[in-house]
């Protein structure tokens, strides 16, 4: 098993996974829902911390946004957690809090401008500290309501309109976003939708006219159980799919969900998995694969680091688009995946603008090592692959952003870990 991260050097240690092709049991740590659990403690900071949110999620992005939406430090460190950084840059701005909002040196190279001129826009102050358009920043007051309509890109991160949303109902005169061009990450907010009104804001949606319309209104006291997360359920599916054999349980998980990620169930339908769902779970279990995968992203591009993986071992050649918001995250994803697929012989190609290629090759007989560039989802991702081949993994801890129990979860359904 896994031992604490503390105990380990975060730059320099490994995790050695021993091959096994033949699963089995039930995935007792999978995390609640990260994206509900942050937007639900916005809305309850947002209701004056009035409501009961519960089950949340032991991520530690989760527990950073419990406890920053309510420092009363003039320094809020996020780390390097996206969702935190937009979400409370938004609600510190807004609320007219005068906080300096800082990462790691990654989260200093992932720009925030499009989220800063809109909350200027509407009449917040906020200077950047170091470089032009990326964090640190500071928000320095809200003096009042300047405007009300915004115009943003749709096919930018849901995390800077999921973040405007929010804090609408606070701004006298509401607020109308009009999303300009081709519209992503669609589930993300339709659920920020509809967690808000589960805190008692309606929400207008018309996507096809590209407008989101939040009056001014009064959060209302909620109570609100987080689902489990079907991005770290997406894994599980990922080693069913590359095992000889495989019967997993995921347990209390939302056929139907609010969730995005949910579309797992169908994309691995395609590379070999059946899904029933029973009294509350998901059983998984082999079936026939198809003999490729065509996929757009756009609504789900963090499932891209479990899907491709998949395709390149089991030697199903894919046609893939949406992957445009994997250059600004946690690392530049496409270019980690593309590094690291080139471990099992496979290539990623982009021959033309927005239009990916994937193409399988000879995975490698001897073990082979994995490099996480600090991603979560690149070590979750690449660990199915154990039911191939011996496996090293860099960085293990990353996992903790999201889903802490992951290793203890493979350790379960049957593998052999070591830390080195």
């Amino acid at each position: 098993m896994f031992p604490n991260s503390k105990t380990k050097d975060y730059l320099t240690s490994y995790i050695s996974i021993k091959a096994n092709s033949i699963l089995r049991g039930t995935i007792s740590e999978l995390s609640s829902s990260k994206s509900i659990s942050n937007r639900a403690l916005l809305l309850q900071a947002l209701s004056n911390n009035q409501s009961v949110v519960s089950n949340l999620s032991v991520a530690r992005d989760t527990q950073l946004m419990e406890r920053l939406v309510y420092s009363t430090e003039s320094l809020i460190d996020v780390l390097d957690a996206g969702t935190t950084m937009r979400f409370l840059t938004a609600y510190f701005a807004l609320s007219g809090k005068n906080k300096v909002m800082t990462g790691t040196d990654r989260m200093k190279e992932r720009p925030i401008a499009l989220l800063v001129d809109a909350l200027r826009k509407i009449g917040a102050s906020i200077d950047y500290i170091e470089k032009e358009g990326f964090p640190p920043i500071e928000t320095k007051g809200f003096s009042g309501q300047l405007a009300d309509q915004l115009a943003i890109p749709g096919n930018v991160s849901s995390q800077y309109i999921s973040a405007l949303m929010m804090v609408a109902p606070i701004l006298p005169k509401g607020l109308t976003i009009h999303l300009q061009g081709k519209i992503g990450s669609v589930p993300y907010i339709r659920m920020t939708a509809e967690l808000m009104k589960q805190f008692g804001v309606e929400t207008f949606l018309d996507f096809d006219k590209g407008l989101i319309k939040i009056q001014h209104s009064r959060f209302k006291k909620a109570v609100v159980v987080v689902e489990a997360d079907w991005s770290s359920a997406s894994y599980w599916f990922a080693f069913v799919a590359l095992a000889k054999q495989a019967e997993l349980t995921l347990p209390k998980v939302s056929e139907k969900s609010l969730q995005g990620d949910r579309v797992i169930v169908d994309i691995m339908n395609h590379l070999g998995v059946q899904t029933i769902f029973k009294n509350g779970n998901a059983l998984l279990s082999k079936k026939e694969a198809a003999k490729n995968l065509t996929w757009d992203f756009k609504d789900c591009p963090d499932l891209a680091q479990t899907v491709l993986p998949v395709c390149a071992a089991k030697g199903i050649p894919g046609d893939f688009t949406g992957l445009e918001s994997l250059r600004i995250k946690e690392t530049d994803r496409i270019a980690a995946l593309q590094n690291e697929l080139q471990k099992i012989g496979a290539t990623l190609s982009e021959p033309s603008t927005g239009n990916w290629k994937l193409e399988p090759g000879r995975i490698p007989t001897q073990s082979i090592t994995i490099q996480t560039y600090h991603d979560h989802r690149m070590a979750m991702g690449f660990a199915p692959l154990a039911t191939i081949k011996d496996l090293k993994i860099e960085s293990p801890e990353v996992v903790n952003k999201s889903y802490p129990g992951f290793w203890r979860d493979m350790n379960s359904v049957g593998f052999e870990t070591t830390s080195l």
